[in-house]
């Protein structure tokens, strides 16, 4: 918008009144008036107009009155009135510009054509037709001006509301979508992944019963399969309830949740899977993880599992891992670091693997950083998750997320 535009778009008019009463008070100084200075009268109606605006410019009608009995009186006593009819044609100005109903603006022009036609009275009919096209200047040109401001400003209004709609209608359009999407999902996980676990879990649940003279350790591999699968069975009914009603569930990454005194035991079972692996784990947990936030909780839960799971893909069983979950100042400090090679581990793009991609999906969700790498005897990976508003951290969780007390969590896929 040009420096004009925005000039008259301003809501306060002091700042033009004041251009105004300049380039009156310079009129009065400068403009030669037929070899005669203005008169004592002329400068204390003009000083008059002059304090009038200021005083009232933020009630145009006011103005608008103020200015028209000034004019009057300077009909009558002097020759040159010009500064009070250019106050007049302003303070009309004004009043187009601002009122609310259009009634104000064409009583306002008509009051104004009334008081200039007052000069005219007892002139000759050439007289007062000239006087007539005056009013084309002092009484059309203002509420000309002042209507195509006003429709400029409405406009604008409607564009930035035309925007704003658009805006929303693309928020709810993107919302339908994820919707259709996340119900996509949903349907394929219900009607091909749960169905082909459910169909391995009853196939080793079978094998149990079947095979008795087992040797102990493969039954111990039989019922270790066994709870996993039952478990990653309920984590795919809780996961495809979630995706088909995810409301109240803070980012896309949190698509589950965990009972706060449920996840000491839940990282529990993750580390002693990890050891079963044969990775040799040394944790620290602070006491305190059992009363995070259902969402955070969850996220420190999946955060375990996939970088043990990677410690005993990558480093290797033998590697020693150490586990540190600490909460500070409401803020959680996870971090796992490995004595692997200290390398990039095989299979492991340059930019991290899927693995690493959804931990810091999960992370960043939840307003943290991941950081990923080597150290001097291993891999490390760490992470700080921000405290929350008392609000969202006390939110109850839904019972169809919440994890069952005692039951240990999958391994990620």
């Amino acid at each position: 918008m040009s420096w004009p535009g925005r000039l008259f778009d301003m809501r306060d008019p002091v700042v033009r009144m004041a251009l105004l009463i300049l380039a009156g008070v310079q009129y009065l100084l400068f403009v030669p008036h037929a070899d005669r200075p203005p008169t004592p009268t002329q400068w204390i109606l003009a000083v008059l107009a002059f304090t009038v605006g200021l005083a009232v410019h933020r009630w145009p009608v006011v103005n608008l009155l103020a200015q028209a009995a000034l004019l009057t009186v300077a009909i009558s006593l002097v020759d040159d009135f010009t500064i009070n009819q250019v106050g007049a044609s302003w303070a009309l100005l004004e009043v187009t510009i601002c009122a609310r109903r259009a009634r104000t603006i064409w009583l306002s022009a008509a009051l104004l054509v009334v008081v200039d036609l007052t000069d005219s009275l007892g002139d000759p009919a050439g007289q007062v037709a000239s006087g007539a096209v005056g009013l084309a200047l002092e009484v059309g040109v203002p509420v000309l001006l002042g209507l195509v401001i006003r429709t400029n400003r409405e406009l604008s209004r409607q564009a930035v509301e035309r925007a704003l709609a658009e805006q929303r209608q693309h928020a709810s359009e993107s919302r339908a979508a994820r919707a259709d999407e996340r119900s996509a999902i949903a349907r394929e996980l219900h009607d091909v992944v749960a169905h082909h676990v459910a169909s391995m879990v009853l196939r080793v649940g079978v094998a149990r019963h079947v095979l008795t003279d087992l040797d102990p350790r493969v039954g111990e591999v039989f019922d270790d399969v066994h709870g996993t699968g039952t478990a990653a069975l309920a984590e795919l009914r809780r996961l495809v309830a979630v995706l088909r009603n995810p409301d109240g569930v803070r980012g896309d990454a949190a698509l589950t949740a965990i009972e706060p005194a449920a996840l000491p035991a839940a990282i529990g079972a993750s580390i002693d899977r990890a050891r079963q692996a044969g990775v040799t784990v040394e944790a620290e947990l602070d006491p305190a993880i059992g009363s995070l936030d259902a969402v955070r909780g969850m996220a420190v839960l999946r955060l375990t599992q996939e970088a043990l799971t990677n410690v005993a893909k990558h480093a290797g069983t033998s590697a020693l891992a150490h586990l540190v979950v600490a909460v500070r100042d409401g803020s959680v400090h996870w971090e796992v670091t490995d004595s692997g090679r200290g390398g990039v581990p095989v299979g492991v793009p340059a930019g991290g693997g899927h693995g690493i991609t959804g931990m810091r999906e999960r992370v960043e969700v939840l307003g943290g950083r991941l950081e990923a790498g080597p150290t001097d005897t291993g891999w490390r990976v760490r992470t700080v998750l921000p405290a929350v508003a008392s609000a969202s951290a006390d939110a109850p969780v839904p019972r169809e997320r919440e994890a069952p007390t005692g039951t240990p969590a999958p391994e990620p896929a």
